[in-house]
Parts: C-alpha cells; sequence; structure tokens
C-alpha cells in the first residue's frame, strides 16, 4: 500500500545540537498532507528542490510539494524510485546556547604610556552566549547539507570574532584609561565587545546574547617565553632581563640571577628597569666585574658581550644586525667596545 502522508518531528532537546536535518542521509520525498512538528523551542527549515521555501515557527504544519500521493510512486519508477522533487526539513534549534569559555591563548597588547615599559600585556577569560536569530540564513549560509551540526563545529569560529573585539576594545580603553582603572571596567568592556560582535553574529544567522569578563589581569608570561612568542623586541627582552637580574641579586646574595618574572602591566618593574638601565651595567666593583660578575673588557667579541649582558650570542648578533648595537666588523668576525656596550644599554 502507499505511503499516504509522513509525520515529521524532532523530540530531542537539542542540548549542544543547533541545527538536525531529515531525513540525515540523502533526499526526502515528503507529500501532500504530511505534518511538520515543531517544538516550542525549535524552529524547521523547509527545502524543495535545493530552496529554501519556508521556516515554520512553533506547532503543526502541513507540507505542500509537489509530490502528490500515489501518483508519485509511479513517476518515482521513471527516477530509479527517487523522487523527483526532493525535499529536506532542518530543525533548528532557537533556545540560548550559554556558559561557553573564551579566553586568550596569548597575551593582548595595549599601550601603557607613563607606566613601566610605555606597553600592558593583558589576558582574560570569561564566557559568552548566543542564540539562532535567523534559521534560514544560518542553515544556507553555515550548517550547508550536514545531518548535524553541533555547537563545537562553530566555537572556535565564534571565539574568534569575539577575542578580534576584545583586542579592539582593550585598544581604545587604554587611550583613555590606565590599567589599574580598566581592569575595574570589565562590565563596561564587556558591553563595547557584544555591541561591536553585533553585525558579524548577525552576518551569519546568529545573536550574541551575552558577553561576560570573568577576569581581566596582566599577563605572568615571563621575558622570555613572550621573546619565544615573538612578542618582544631585542631591546625590551634585553631590559626585562637587565631587571630580572639586579632583582635577583638583591635577593641573593650567593648569585644566579633568574629570568622568569612576570613583567604584567609594566607596573612595579620601572624602578627595576632605572636601577639596570642607569646603574647595573655600568657600576664595576673593584676588580673590574660587572653586576653580574661578568669582566667588562675595551674590546669585546660578541660572545665576551652576551656574557656580561647575560643573554645568548644570538642575541647579540640579533641586536648587531637591527642596529640597535652598534659594533666593528673585522674580517667576518665582530668586535664590540665597552662604550658602545654601556651606550646600548643606556638606550
Amino acid at each position: 500500500m502507499a505511503r499516504i502522508f509522513d509525520v515529521i518531528e524532532y523530540p530531542n532537546e537539542m542540548s549542544d545540537e543547533i541545527v538536525h536535518r531529515f531525513p540525515e542521509e540523502g533526499i526526502g520525498d515528503y507529500r501532500i498532507g504530511s505534518q511538520v512538528i515543531v517544538r516550542e523551542s525549535q524552529s524547521a527549515v523547509f527545502f524543495r528542490d535545493g530552496n529554501a521555501l519556508d521556516v515554520f515557527k512553533p506547532g503543526r504544519h502541513t507540507i505542500t510539494t509537489a509530490n502528490v500521493p500515489i501518483l508519485i510512486d509511479f513517476i518515482g519508477k521513471a527516477f530509479n524510485d527517487r523522487t523527483p522533487f526532493p525535499a529536506e526539513v532542518y530543525f533548528v534549534s532557537r533556545k540560548e546556547f550559554a556558559n561557553k569559555k573564551w579566553g586568550t591563548p596569548q597575551p593582548i597588547i595595549v599601550r601603557n604610556p607613563g607606566m613601566g615599559l610605555g606597553v600592558a600585556l593583558l589576558q582574560g577569560f570569561g564566557t559568552y552566549s548566543f542564540q539562532v536569530k535567523d534559521p534560514q540564513q544560518f542553515v544556507t549560509q553555515i550548517v550547508g547539507v550536514q545531518h548535524a551540526y553541533r555547537t563545537s563545529d562553530i566555537e572556535e569560529r565564534l571565539r574568534t570574532m569575539l577575542l578580534s573585539k576584545l583586542q579592539d576594545t582593550l585598544g581604545e580603553t587604554a587611550a583613555k584609561n590606565s590599567i589599574p582603572e580598566m581592569i575595574g571596567l570589565t562590565e563596561e568592556i564587556g558591553a563595547a565587545v557584544r555591541a561591536k560582535a553585533k553585525e558579524d553574529f548577525e552576518a551569519i544567522g546568529l545573536t550574541l546574547k551575552t558577553f561576560y569578563i570573568g577576569n581581566l589581569k596582566p599577563s605572568d608570561k615571563s621575558a622570555q617565553e613572550l621573546r619565544d612568542m615573538g612578542m618582544l623586541d631585542m631591546a625590551t627582552y634585553t631590559q626585562l632581563q637587565a631587571a630580572d637580574a639586579m632583582r635577583d641579586a638583591a635577593n641573593n646574595q650567593s648569585g644566579g640571577a633568574g629570568l622568569t618574572a612576570g613583567i604584567g602591566a609594566g607596573m612595579g618593574i620601572g624602578n627595576l628597569m632605572g636601577q639596570a638601565l642607569q646603574g647595573g651595567m655600568q657600576n664595576t666593583n673593584a676588580g673590574g666585574a660587572s653586576a653580574g660578575g661578568a669582566k667588562m673588557a675595551d674590546i669585546m667579541t660578541p660572545a665576551e658581550a652576551a656574557q656580561v649582558m647575560k643573554v645568548t650570542e644570538e642575541d647579540i648578533m640579533a641586536a648587531i644586525s637591527d642596529g640597535s648595537l652598534k659594533a666593528k666588523k673585522v674580517g667576518k668576525a665582530f668586535r664590540i667596545s665597552k662604550d658602545n656596550l654601556e651606550s646600548f644599554m643606556n638606550s
């Protein structure tokens, strides 16, 4: 006996599923009179012949297609038992997907004039939530023909969009506020991010419901970690190492300067920087040794200069290459004068 009509529904709670397609594979041959039941928290996008024709709201709906019952069974024989009038229904969850996590994988650089190095490195984390605003737009632009589309399929894209807006907002806020003031403006910053991201979310059929900053703080990355990430130039890196060395030397009479202090927003390190730059490398003891214990000769090789500054020889060569450290090339070798090295440290 020929199938007269179908009942199409998706009673699943869709806790992490945004879209579910019927049928999951292939094409549907739903007939005139077939019923689509849409739950309260859903919408259903009806496609026929590859085109989105309508969006069904919660309730019971009757499909009207070219698939006429009984007759289609005979027509289908001419199409290898496939309906010549394909149709699909995409159930779209309209609930709010909440408590999605975001965080800054790398510190965000903002200007911090008048404090420390003049820049701040901030890290933060928090939560956001989103909801489908235009089911048809979301299905046609994002989902395509996938039988199921989950929150995990789009979270990375949404986080990237949000971090881009956060970076813009922090840069604008830092132009008018100090770092301590910014940390106290998390609600205002969150509202600004929502406003900036609104258009981008709507462009793919979504709406950003909430964006909360759980914590915003100076980065605890060390100078070496930041340089490995390409976030510090040679001069800034050398200054931070000198500041670390001076601090550790004061706390540890036996020597051994560690270089792992987080630079944060530059707060508190300004004084250490001043000590390191103004006197740390110039003041030598009676034996002719520098603050770090290495002898400062009148003429030095890159390796000897690196030992004085407690950096690698590659760091010294990088400074010579970018012109920040003056050196004399003799044949294939470089020689650095004491005056030039001290000038570099004071620059």
